[in-house]
């Protein structure tokens, strides 16, 4: 027979006592070992680069803050602005007509994506640059008759920014309506249901109801297509659009130093990204909020986070499970 009250004042199995539990994180010894020869490889092309006389670092500095390079960095800004400008809302509209139900409207918008998408940017850029081959004059009118409205000559009205404008304009509007189209199609069509059951227009729906919430999906992309339009802006140099790279391409066509004009050249695009990156990633925590994971956070904010969660854990084990320990032992 078991004496109850001798099984009740036996100490549990696994007691310790008023030992306290000690939690030992995992040692992952690859890691640091990675880590060292990324860092040893690291370091050694930097001091390469350093060291290494025909980069010129002199000249790197003279044209560092050029005026010459200021001028060229507000004619990129610009560009970027205003051809993400005329992407994102060309594009939203071919989003829509993607989308219709009309066959007319779906062909055209098909079609247009079609062309720009399908080309690569670098001909388009030239071909708007040497429009005039094509139409030596720009009228406007009532096609099929000899009335015009109005009448230029194309090389006066498509100058080499507007070119450059209109080249990555259209080809960010193909790409930018693929973007918002996958984010109107990720809302739910309950949502649309719902609106039109309480006598809402089609055209009142998409841009009150189903737009704020295709947001979620739309902006974090368009970041990037943001910083991809920075760089991409580099290649308007062919038809000397004045950005950086034109800019760039006249002093080393002068001096011969290409390399380390490129570096400068790469110093500031670096630099655009770094500060175009910082709202990026702002808005992908803030529209991913409820779906984003640990794996979204930035490397800074993953070493802090579990820097902290380290600490935490070993105050958990020295306060909280210590503490119960001794309950148990007394």
């Amino acid at each position: 027979m078991i004496d109850t009250k001798d099984a009740l004042k036996a100490p549990p199995a696994g007691h310790r006592g008023d030992q306290e539990l000690e939690i030992v994180p995992v040692r992952n010894y690859g890691r640091w070992i990675a880590a060292v020869i990324s860092l040893t490889a690291l370091a050694g092309l930097v001091g390469s680069l350093a060291k290494n006389h025909n980069l010129h670092w002199d000249i790197v500095g003279d044209y560092l803050f050029a005026h010459l390079v200021f001028d060229g960095l507000g004619t990129t800004l610009w560009l970027t602005a205003a051809a993400m400008t005329l992407g994102l809302g060309l594009g939203t509209l071919i989003a829509v007509m993607r989308l219709s139900s009309s066959p007319v409207l779906y062909g055209i918008a098909t079609a247009f994506v079609w062309v720009f998408r399908g080309t690569p940017l670098l001909v388009q850029i030239i071909f708007w640059g040497y429009a005039a081959a094509l139409y030596k004059y720009v009228k406007i009118g009532i096609p099929f008759t000899d009335i015009t409205f109005f009448q230029t000559e194309t090389n006066a009205l498509l100058t080499p920014a507007i070119a450059a404008l209109l080249a990555l304009g259209l080809n960010e509007a193909a790409y930018a309506s693929e973007i918002v189209r996958a984010g109107i199609q990720s809302v739910d069509p309950g949502q649309t249901e719902a609106a039109h059951s309480l006598g809402m227009r089609p055209a009142l729906t998409m841009r009150r109801i189903v737009l704020p919430q295709a947001m979620r999906v739309i902006i974090p992309p368009m970041g990037n297509e943001t910083i991809n339009m920075l760089k991409m802006t580099a290649l308007v140099s062919v038809i000397s659009a004045h950005d950086l790279m034109s800019n760039i391409q006249d002093v080393y066509a002068q001096n011969y130093q290409v390399i380390p004009m490129l570096v400068v050249a790469s110093l500031w695009y670096l630099a655009l990204v770094s500060v175009l990156s910082v709202p990026q990633a702002w808005l992908e925590r803030r529209y991913g909020r409820g779906t984003s994971r640990g794996g979204h956070a930035s490397p800074l904010r993953r070493m802090l986070g579990g820097a902290a969660g380290l600490l935490g854990n070993g105050r958990i084990g020295n306060g909280r499970i210590g503490k119960k320990n001794k309950e148990d032992g007394r």
